[in-house]
């Protein structure tokens, strides 16, 4: 690898915070606002895109911004681990940008200059993190990540959200000062925090008690934005924010963040073989291992569709851990291929989970039979992301787990072969009743409950009457409080943080009135949550299901997961994994 001062890394990181300037001085005219997040993250992917030419091959361009501690340069370098994660966040906001227009405006939603402005932060911290040239610069971004994002996490204002967001600052903040801890031993150690491909040489002959300590104070810290268990359930409960910001949470840059530190540490700090040596590798592999089962049974109990997705993402999060782990070559390549391979196939399922909501004010997959009518396209969307999350050809979760499995049996630890087999089986069992019931079955005559059906599979209802109304809580994903009843021509008054306006019901003359900070305006159609009376109304596979603004990522973001599993050769993900595993490990893969 050849080193090039080049401001390109700075710029990536300075477009997206600088962004966030213009946007909260367009807060009166949507449209330049919204222009202005599509702006800059359309500059930012193009200046990472920019730099991958060099890093696949051999020319990492550094930006020095000065010294940040004594010994320790604020630096920014775009070697080909950085490139990996930042290409995967960059192009990923630029496609949840147009989303969030659809999903913000269709919502109704209320403070969204400050959403638009916390996501381009939170954007830039995330490239800060991929680009750091050390752990103390790794550090800064990582915690800046968690400030940018705690907005996003408390968005509808209600005592849900504000807990949702001091559980998540609570362990981010916790893992923020372990990595602290752990970068200190190191310096205390070796005298640098540099990144350096195969790791830190002088970590080789440091106090093994020492080095250990570090390492667990590292990867602890790490692990809570990694969500390995038992540092995962602020995870589940930050669903309460917006869907686009699900999406950014769990596909784009906080959890990416998680397991990016964790890759630094083995990769670039320590190193494949010292790793191996101190023990450390086997430890790790096992909580990977314990977390990607137990999270997945955990899944099939959950009816709420974003928090099935949610402990699916905790499932998915520690593939990539359990790849580092194994400390093969073959491994390693899966795992940090399974980086995008997991972002474009979780992007895609939050994505039909927030037009769901927008669209029918749904939530609950027990109330979903049949609705594969009325969002034909949205559902197919979905399905062809859960196959590639359960590993079926074709889809990028394959080629990911085939690399995973290789590597396991190559390590000679066919255990983790079988547990990744096994979560394959339980990722079907909780994403195949979704599928299942939006296209083939009926609203009024259903099997409400999952797959199976005991204690561990969640609903044991088996047909819901057809009287049956459908009652949802009163705050769901988007804010929404209540609605009006259209049968009996009420009304009810609530008090809202997150915040409906009022609206009247054409058909009863009927209003629902709302004291809100700032809010949703329109309940559609009066109706709220399950189908309506009569069933969904079938709507064709052209569009017409959504607005294009959602439905038009949701399908770029499929089709990303598509082109990893079909052509990952011709994709530029695999080929950048492979330059990282040869320079990290000494083997060509």
């Amino acid at each position: 690898m050849t080193d090039i001062a080049s401001l390109r890394p700075a710029l990536a990181v300075a477009v997206a915070a600088v962004a966030v300037v213009p946007i909260l001085a367009s807060a009166r005219r949507p449209n330049l606002r919204e222009g202005w997040t599509v702006l800059a993250a359309g500059g930012s992917f193009a200046l990472v895109a920019s730099m991958l030419p060099g890093a696949l091959s051999g020319t990492v361009r550094v930006s020095n911004l000065g010294t940040l501690v004594t010994g320790v340069e604020l630096s920014l370098r775009a070697d080909p681990l950085g490139m990996l994660f930042a290409t995967v966040a960059s192009l990923l906001w630029l496609v949840t940008s147009f989303y969030s227009i659809g999903y913000m405006r269709g919502l109704d939603e209320g403070d969204q200059t400050r959403y638009f402005a916390a996501f381009a932060a939170s954007v830039a911290a995330a490239l800060g993190v991929a680009f750091a040239a050390n752990l103390v610069t790794t550090f800064v971004f990582y915690e800046l990540l968690t400030v940018a994002t705690y907005p996003l996490v408390t968005h509808d204002e209600t005592a849900e959200a504000r807990a949702a967001g001091r559980k998540y600052l609570a362990y981010t903040f916790g893992g923020g000062v372990a990595v602290l801890a752990g970068t200190v031993l190191v310096a205390t150690m070796t005298g640098t925090t540099d990144f350096t491909a195969g790791g830190i040489a002088a970590l080789a002959t440091a106090d093994p008690i020492l080095a250990r300590a570090a390492f667990v104070l590292l990867i602890g810290g790490f692990g809570v934005k990694a969500a390995l268990m038992p540092l995962h359930s602020w995870l589940p409960d930050a669903m309460v924010a917006p869907t686009p910001v699900s999406g950014l949470l769990h596909a784009v840059a906080v959890v990416k963040s998680g397991v990016f530190g964790i890759a630094r540490v083995v990769l670039d700090v320590y190193g494949v073989e010292l790793t191996g040596t101190l023990g450390m590798g086997l430890p790790l592999a096992v909580v990977a291992a314990a977390t990607l089962l137990l999270a997945s049974v955990i899944a099939l109990r959950q009816d709420n569709l974003k928090r099935r997705l949610a402990f699916s993402t905790v499932s998915q999060l520690s593939y990539i851990v359990l790849g580092i782990a194994i400390l093969d070559p073959q491994s390693i390549v899966g795992g940090l291929l399974h980086i995008p391979a997991h972002a474009f196939m979780k992007l895609t399922l939050f994505f039909t989970a927030g037009a769901i909501h927008v669209e029918t004010h749904t939530d609950d997959i027990s109330e979903m039979a049949g609705i594969g009518k009325r969002m034909p396209l949205t559902m197919l969307a979905f399905g062809v992301a859960a196959a590639g999350m359960a590993g079926i050809p074709l889809v990028a979760g394959f080629v990911s787990k085939w690399y995973l499995l290789l590597g396991s049996v190559g390590a000679g630890q066919p255990v983790f072969a079988v547990v990744l087999l096994l979560s394959g089986v339980l990722n079907i069992a909780y994403f195949w009743p979704v599928f299942y019931q939006a296209f083939f079955e009926s609203e009024d005559d259903h099997d409400a409950k999952p797959l199976v059906e005991f204690s561990l599979g969640g609903e044991t209802r088996s047909i819901l009457p057809e009287e049956s109304v459908y009652e949802p809580d009163p705050v769901t994903d988007g804010g929404h409080a209540s609605e009006v009843n259209e049968a009996s021509g009420s009304s009810s008054d609530y008090q809202s943080d997150g915040g409906h306006a009022s609206e009247v019901n054409e058909a009863s003359g009927s209003s629902s009135d709302y004291q809100s900070d700032g809010g949703h305006a329109d309940d559609h159609d009066g109706h709220h949550g399950g189908p309506p009376a009569g069933g969904w109304e079938r709507r064709d596979w052209l569009g017409g299901e959504s607005t294009w603004f959602m439905l038009g990522p949701i399908l770029a973001a499929m089709t990303g997961a598509v082109v990893l599993g079909v052509i990952p050769g011709t994709a530029v993900f695999l080929r950048l994994v492979k330059v990282i595993v040869t320079a990290a490990t000494g083997v060509a893969v």
